[in-house]
């Protein structure tokens, strides 16, 4: 198996207006995220690729014209903007352009992670 990675950036606002109120994230708040898609494939195509990397520039777009400098609740429409929702959305959203996606990964901070790998 064949595996890629493309590491992507955006910073964005957000409040887990679910959980109590003296919990530090029902509080408007922001995070500097990295998202990690990757791409799987028994074998490569003709030009000796999983998938081009220059093909993820549509994920690119798409998270600096929807997510970036944004808030997150007004984009998602709910209030469970948690990493590990951000995952299972990217995931669909690469699912539906690059067959090739296994999984995706973000992170909110240096050392948290959430992965959506079905």
């Amino acid at each position: 198996m064949f595996r890629i990675t493309k590491e992507f950036h955006f910073s964005a606002s957000h409040r887990l207006d679910h959980l109590p109120e003296d919990h530090q994230c029902h509080r408007l708040h922001g995070h500097n995220y990295i998202v990690v898609v990757e791409l799987s494939g028994e074998t490569l195509n003709q030009d000796g690729f999983v998938r081009d990397y220059h093909d993820l520039k549509a994920l690119k777009t798409y998270i600096d014209d929807h997510f970036d400098h944004r808030h997150l609740n007004d984009i998602l429409g709910h209030s469970f903007t948690t990493a590990e929702n951000l995952a299972r959305h990217f995931y669909d959203w690469c699912r539906e352009r690059f067959p090739e996606t296994s999984a995706v990964r973000v992170s909110e901070t240096p050392k948290t992670w959430a992965e959506y790998r079905p």
